[in-house]
């Protein structure tokens, strides 16, 4: 018999509290994209969460499954890009894989985000990469 293993990535807890009022109170492109992608197994039947604490860090959006981040960013600033940057090296060394789109592409390409990421997770698929995807 086979057990199944759970994986678990430690976060701290001071972060409960934020968390839960992000969960409250989304931007209205978080709102969208977790209405028309991400909830109620509505991505490929796989489960995200919304305003994970991953590490000293909340994601956006969190699939363990996949071991995959979701970010809605506000869109490119440079003083913002610094930090960005850190925070994907940071959860890249967890093992997970962090995609990043604008509001404005959620806001106003929603279908589009959903084919980029259908074809991003495809191509990242380890039974793709062994047929030169």
């Amino acid at each position: 018999m086979i057990e199944k293993m759970e994986w678990f990535l430690r976060y701290d807890t001071r972060l409960k509290e934020r968390a839960r009022d992000n969960r409250k109170n989304p931007t209205p492109a978080e709102k969208v994209a977790w209405e028309e992608l991400f909830s109620r197994k509505q991505f490929h039947g796989y489960k995200f969460t919304r305003q994970k604490m991953l590490s000293w860090f909340i994601v956006d959006l969190y699939c363990s499954e996949l071991q995959l981040v979701v970010e809605i960013d506000w869109g490119i600033h440079n003083d913002r890009e610094e930090c960005d940057q850190e925070r994907t090296y940071e959860l890249e060394k967890l093992g997970l894989q962090i995609i990043r789109y604008t509001n404005q592409q959620i806001l106003s390409n929603t279908h589009v985000v959903h084919l980029d990421l259908s074809n991003q997770l495809w191509l990242s698929s380890p039974l793709t990469r062994g047929l030169g995807g």
